[in-house]
């Protein structure tokens, strides 16, 4: 039998793969991203069962990568001392593991889709501003769902058959940052590109785009890649891809191929904006790079989201990531409530007009065609 690569091989062997010519409009040329390899890979005894639990182990046996298959379905021996430990070791372990029961019950996730599912919970990178930050129970692992094939068939429950219903991939993971080690994303768009009324949205920090490109999507994915200043990607975004790897892979997805690969559907997801220091020249040169090179998109879209942290958020980044640049004054924002009682600090309604006003006016000049899905 021949012996598993190396971690070393490994990481080589995914740079070869996404080592290809970029375009030549991007103003920094896109680097090989560097992709997540996990320290540890875990597998529940019921992941072990599942048919694409069994897939995704043969897949990280054969990358070389450390695995053990748990004696029981609990996840334990996740903490450190402390927790800056405990954040250490998570963020360099992915557990398989099966969704539980209520993971078929879905729910709507508006404004980005009328519902929501899981392939996973837990991001492989560190982003300062992080919105699973609070939202999830436990150290930050990144959970992996055996049982997909399951979750699948179960969104045929909610598919309306009159119309078009749009299911939120990425609410608490970035697929494409565990796609090297899962293939989960891949399975997501196959099913999806065979439903009539599906559609699949999902949106990533990550470039390793190229084996996504000859997936039959049907046109029934949206491809949406979640952009930033250059400062506050390069500050705020650890173990992310670049901005330009981004944009070219966004490039890349949009553009049709010869061999009928690319075509999707796309979309810019710019988050969380700021009005960091010369906030207006910042987030100029970032359209001036989509439109260099996603303009010829036909079918483009833009999901505009605020900063704005709860006060358990806070709490969590702030332990984090200690010396953070990321401005978190309460004093400085407006507070908005919501039907159930809580609470988040965002900005103030001046500083929200114009920030709004400058980025609908400028994609509405520089993409006339694209649509503003909404401002938050």
């Amino acid at each position: 039998m021949a012996k598993p690569a190396g971690r070393n091989t490994l990481c080589q062997q995914y740079h070869m793969l996404i080592e290809e010519p970029v375009s030549p409009l991007l103003s920094v040329a896109a680097k090989p991203q560097k992709l997540w390899i996990p320290k540890r890979v875990l597998f529940t005894p019921e992941a072990m069962e599942e048919s694409f639990g069994q897939q995704i182990f043969d897949r990280v046996s054969h990358l070389g990568l450390p695995v053990e298959v748990l004696k029981n379905n609990r996840l334990t021996n996740l903490r450190g001392e402390d927790e800056k430990e405990t954040y250490r070791l998570s963020k360099t372990t992915m557990a398989v593991v099966t969704a539980p029961p209520s993971a078929m019950k879905l729910q709507p996730i508006p404004p980005s889709a009328d519902w929501q599912f899981h392939l996973a919970q837990g991001c492989p990178a560190h982003c300062h501003y992080c919105y699973l930050a609070g939202s999830l129970a436990g150290p930050p692992v990144v959970r992996v769902f055996a049982n997909l094939p399951s979750i699948l068939e179960n969104t045929k429950n909610y598919i309306d058959p009159l119309k078009p219903t749009s299911f939120e991939a990425s609410c608490y993971t970035d697929p494409l940052g565990i796609e090297h080690l899962t293939g989960s994303l891949a399975e997501c768009i196959r099913f999806f590109g065979k439903q009539e009324n599906g559609r699949l949205r999902f949106t990533t920090k990550f470039a390793n785009a190229d084996s996504l490109l000859q997936v039959p999507h049907n046109g029934n994915t949206r491809w949406r890649f979640s952009l930033n200043a250059e400062t506050v990607a390069k500050r705020l975004e650890g173990g992310t891809a670049s901005l330009s790897q981004r944009i070219e892979a966004m490039r890349k997805a949009a553009l049709p191929r010869a061999d009928g690969g690319g075509g999707y559907p796309i979309g810019a997801v710019i988050a969380p904006i700021m009005p960091i220091e010369n906030w207006e020249a910042e987030y100029t040169g970032l359209l001036d790079k989509l439109e260099a090179n996603v303009g010829f998109a036909k079918d483009l879209s833009f999901e505009l989201i605020s900063h704005r942290f709860t006060p358990g958020s806070k709490e969590v980044l702030s332990g984090w990531y200690p010396n953070t640049s990321l401005d978190m004054n309460e004093a400085t924002r407006a507070v908005k409530r919501n039907k159930f009682g809580g609470f988040k600090y965002v900005y103030t309604k001046d500083v929200m007009a114009e920030l709004r006003h400058f980025f609908e006016s400028e994609i509405s000049r520089r993409f006339p065609n694209a649509k503003i899905l909404y401002w938050t």
